[in-house]
């Protein structure tokens, strides 16, 4: 184990260049690591991480939504709007209605990942 002052940095500066040229080869590139910052931006929300994982059971209109989170449909609305814009969530109208679901099976595995790392 190593000692916590040692954690941080190096004692001694050296860089491994052929490290570091593998590394940049595979960077993102700006507008993707600013994509993904986003996404785990509106995600470190506790509310819009509670609403995307009540959707990950399935399809919940607003108010069920609001009632399962004790909130009311317009903080909910709120928040949905965020998490649609970004693709994380999807909507669909029925009469008067509006049904949220996961947007796609990434998302799904995004959090689904996440809850298993926070659990272990």
């Amino acid at each position: 184990m190593i000692d916590a002052p040692f954690l941080d940095q190096c004692e001694k500066t050296c860089v491994h260049d052929d490290l570091v040229a593998k590394v940049r080869q595979r960077m993102l590139s700006d507008s993707a690591a600013e994509g993904l910052a986003q996404i785990f931006g509106l995600l470190g929300e506790r509310t819009r991480v509670r609403i995307v994982h009540a959707l990950m059971g399935g399809e919940l209109c607003v108010c069920d939504i609001s009632a399962v989170l004790g909130m009311t449909s317009s903080a909910v609305s709120h928040q949905l709007r965020l998490l649609r814009t970004a693709k994380l969530v999807k909507a669909r109208k029925e009469g008067k209605n509006v049904f949220y679901s996961i947007d796609d099976h990434h998302v799904h595995a995004l959090v689904a990942q996440g809850l298993e790392h926070v659990l272990e």
